[in-house]
């Protein structure tokens, strides 16, 4: 998460969306007063110790009702990224096995695996290892629970320069060239999926497919 009070804006980083290249793109931007709660090298740098605690970037809307009430008016500007679920939860698995010698080869058992573990875990206190295929939506949801969307702008990971772009025009700074950052090494999503592995992701992330108008496949 950035937030921005030179600019007005605050960013809201989901996982696996480009958010460590939308990070490196606004930070010439920032004024002494803005800050990250994660730098790209992974340290915490929120001021408010109840974010800091999180020990992570990826701070939820209703998390930061919570904390920054005085920064979520109107005036300031809300966006996120999202992604494809099916895409999403391989880049991932990716990024979870990086260090993992049996993922490659294997890679379709190991994600069956990891979403079974995974199955109605969403609301357990175990976040950290949650964090990068926790469900989009529950990240970016108002807090009363009635299925809206808390973002001023919601940009898409498949038109991402375009989507950051149009983040550029609203917040007042000049368009910029996203880098590649923090990619993961692999072969087109679709290559991962057998019958059982689809209909496990479709199931976990139902709400983020009719939410975020991603197709079933």
């Amino acid at each position: 998460m950035i937030v921005s009070h030179r600019h007005r804006f605050i960013f809201f980083a989901v996982p696996r969306t480009g958010s460590h290249a939308v990070r490196a793109a606004l930070q010439p931007f920032l004024g002494p007063e803005d800050w990250q709660q994660e730098g790209l090298r992974m340290q915490v740098r929120s001021p408010l110790p109840a974010l800091a605690r999180i020990r992570h970037g990826h701070v939820t809307l209703r998390q930061a009702r919570r904390h920054l009430p005085e920064a979520l008016q109107p005036t300031y500007f809300k966006f996120a990224f999202v992604r494809n679920p099916y895409d999403r939860f391989v880049s991932a698995c990716a990024m979870l096995n990086t260090r993992n010698t049996g993922y490659a080869g294997n890679e379709t058992a190991v994600m069956k695996r990891t979403l079974t573990g995974l199955k109605g875990a969403v609301s357990t206190a175990d976040f950290q290892k949650l964090v990068l295929v926790r469900p989009q939506t529950g990240l970016l949801m108002e807090m009363d629970g009635d299925g809206r969307m808390g973002m001023d702008f919601i940009g898409r990971y498949e038109t991402l320069q375009d989507s950051f772009a149009e983040v550029c025009r609203r917040i007042g700074i000049p368009g910029q060239r996203l880098a590649v950052v923090n990619a993961t090494v692999r072969r087109p999503w679709e290559d991962y999926y057998d019958d059982e592995l689809r209909r496990l992701v479709t199931g976990f992330y139902r709400r983020d497919f009719e939410m975020l108008g991603y197709p079933l496949v």
